[in-house]
């Protein structure tokens, strides 16, 4: 296979972190996704299937499937696509453990815990099954337990959806420990093959082992097909016996006799957690008391002296008499018996409505002759008005006019979202938690409000929700940076109106230019560099050169250099000089000429030409052509 590498931006949006996992069909790696600023989960095809047609159709049909699926215990779908010759799925990214590493490292789990983490798995496969998706690989490894303990399941790419027919005939699809029956002959999978997966990962998850195994898939699989799953209590192990037998109910070979759909299943396991606490609390559950018989002592009479011989006739008469007596009392007896049973309300089946809304459950009890229905409701996981328990319990005869007791799910109960607006997030977070709700968190850029600090939830502050229902709170990730665009060479307005659309605000310079007038000349910071929303963009805007105002040119002529400049330079002009030689030691240095000259009029700024005198002392003179000497004249040398 060909891995994917860091930094690789996938479909011009997700750039890849690391690879987080591997499976038979695709890689998945952990990616930032750019457009929304998050991490997602980005599960690629390995190459070598891209060209196989029906592993394609298998992946392209996950997408559908998953996507579908928007459910709390559902692992989300977000994007789908192709890159470099193979397909991806964009998906929620999770940062907990897999279900099979904690069974791994903590099983036997806490019963409560468990019936808690099954009845949310088996939730999202109800929820799955509504839509039409039936998962086919249900096993530890596909369900991911967040950091606030909820599992999602994952891995839909085996899933089938409707009555498609891409599963190849005979073949066997799913991980072997945890395959039905009927998947491992290769037969048509529905539903109920869901739910025998999920019983084989309770069982794992109360007894720390599978019910199955083997030195090889197919001896595993024989085995589901053929073989009883053990007992699961025992060695140590106290499961209570209600838990086990929901557990057990879903490990039928035949699966019209498992449990007759994931909420069922549900709702059982429901049922078991006041059993289990009691166990926990050491009782014995809630039991139906039976009412009972009191029974009269007979009295026992003592041994007394003999009898006068004048009584004993009438002793004797007695005793001649108690025999019949007794005969009449058994007759009395026997006829009450039958007066009672004669007289007695007719007793029939009491049918099963656990799992049935109330009033489905009501009427099938009417259908049955039950003339009286008592409800008594508790606080549950499961939808309200699901009937959890019944008194009498199924298939038990009793009396059509005493009453049927149903417990009913009264729901979680009601709470109102509290008000964690502008919160810091982990005391938002412990705030929603300890009024009794469940956390999602999503980060969003605000202009607003602080990084790190909660923006909305949704439901919103004072909403009434179900206790242990999920919020979404959404926390801020800091202003939304923005690339700034280039407006050089727009207007002032234009340019102001394009920087203030991406959120930044304007400040203008203006500068004198040759450049159109009221058009941006310079911008800073450039084109393309990256801000907050709300940071400052300065623009320099061209204005027309102002028009020089005329200045007279003093007369600076027979003044030294220096007085000529400073002259020249309080009346707003400026000097050159140059110089010329000159023999007279009066001019060194004076201003002999300037151009322009006194009194003209010339623009400010304009600069004045001074010719500033330089001395240089003349030459003595020197004969062309002396005369030598004559030494015969007297008095020459």
């Amino acid at each position: 296979m060909t891995e994917v590498a860091e930094n690789t931006t996938v479909d011009g949006r997700y750039r890849i972190l690391r690879r987080i996992g591997s499976g038979g069909m695709a890689d998945v790696y952990l990616a930032e996704d750019s457009h929304l600023g998050r991490e997602v989960a980005l599960k690629v095809l390995h190459r070598r299937f891209a060209q196989d047609a029906e592993f394609v159709e298998r992946f392209r049909r996950e997408a559908r499937s998953a996507a579908g699926l928007q459910h709390p215990n559902v692992v989300a779908v977000y994007d789908r696509g192709e890159h470099d010759g193979t397909y991806y799925i964009a998906m929620e990214y999770l940062s907990g453990r897999t279900l099979k590493d904690i069974v791994t490292e903590e099983a036997p789990l806490d019963q409560i815990r468990t019936i808690e983490l099954g009845v949310s798995i088996l939730q999202a496969a109800a929820f799955a099954h509504r839509h039409g998706v039936v998962h086919r690989d249900f096993k530890p490894h596909n369900v991911i337990v967040d950091d606030d303990g909820v599992p999602k399941v994952t891995d839909f790419g085996i899933a089938r959806a409707g009555a498609s027919e891409m599963t190849e005939t005979g073949s066997i699809m799913g991980t072997a420990q945890y395959l039905s029956p009927e998947q491992a002959q290769g037969h048509s999978v529905t539903a109920a093959s869901d739910i025998y997966s999920i019983g084989i990962m309770l069982y794992e998850m109360l007894t720390a082992k599978q019910p199955f195994g083997g030195d090889s898939a197919v001896s595993i699989a024989l085995k589901h097909l053929s073989e009883p799953p053990p007992a699961m209590s025992g060695e140590g192990l106290a499961i209570e016996p209600n838990l086990e037998a929901v557990v057990m109910g879903a490990l039928a070979k035949d699966p019209a006799a498992r449990w007759a759909s994931a909420d069922d299943f549900a709702v059982a396991l429901e049922a078991c957690r006041p059993y289990v606490e009691a166990q926990a609390a050491g009782g014995n559950g809630p039991v139906a008391t039976d009412s009972t018989a009191a029974f009269a002592a007979v009295p026992v009479v003592a041994a007394g002296p003999a009898v006068a011989p004048a009584a004993a006739e009438e002793e004797e008469e007695r005793s001649r008499r108690w025999p019949m007596l007794t005969l009449g009392l058994l007759v009395l007896v026997l006829i009450g018996l039958m007066i009672f049973a004669f007289s007695r309300p007719e007793e029939v089946d009491v049918p099963r409505v656990v799992g049935q809304q109330l009033t489905d459950a009501r009427e099938r009890l009417d259908r049955a002759g039950f003339e009286q229905v008592e409800v008594e409701r508790e606080r549950s996981f499961a939808p309200l008005d699901r009937v959890l328990r019944q008194d009498p319990d199924p298939g038990e005869r009793a009396p059509r006019d005493e009453p049927v007791v149903l417990i009913v799910s009264g729901g979680p109960g009601k709470v109102r979202v509290p008000d964690v607006t502008n919160l810091p997030e982990e005391r938002a977070r412990k705030d929603l938690n300890e009024a009794g709700l469940k956390v999602d968190t999503d980060v969003e850029p605000s202009n607003n409000v602080k990084k790190g600090f909660v923006i909305r939830t949704s439901p919103p502050a004072t909403t009434s929700v179900d206790r242990d229902s999920r919020v979404r709170m959404f926390v801020s990730s800091g202003p939304k940076r923005v690339s700034v665009p280039d407006v050089v060479g727009l207007t002032r307005e234009a340019a102001e109106t394009r920087l203030t659309r991406e959120g930044l605000d304007v400040r203008v310079e203006m500068q004198q230019s040759e450049e159109p007038e009221n058009e941006v000349i310079a911008q800073s910071p450039g084109a393309g560099e990256t801000l907050d929303r709300g940071d400052d963009v300065t623009i320099t805007v061209a204005v027309a050169p102002e028009e020089p105002e005329p200045v007279t040119v003093p007369d600076v002529t027979g003044l030294t250099r220096a007085e000529a400049l400073r002259a020249l330079r309080n009346a707003g002009l400026r000097g050159s000089v140059s110089e010329r030689a000159t023999d007279n030691a009066d001019e060194d240095g004076v201003v002999l000429r300037q151009s322009p000259g006194n009194g003209a009029e010339v623009d400010s700024g304009a600069t004045v030409t001074l010719v500033v005198g330089r001395f240089e002392a003349p030459e003595d003179p020197v004969d062309p052509d002396p005369v030598a000497p004559d030494p015969t004249v007297p008095g020459e040398p």
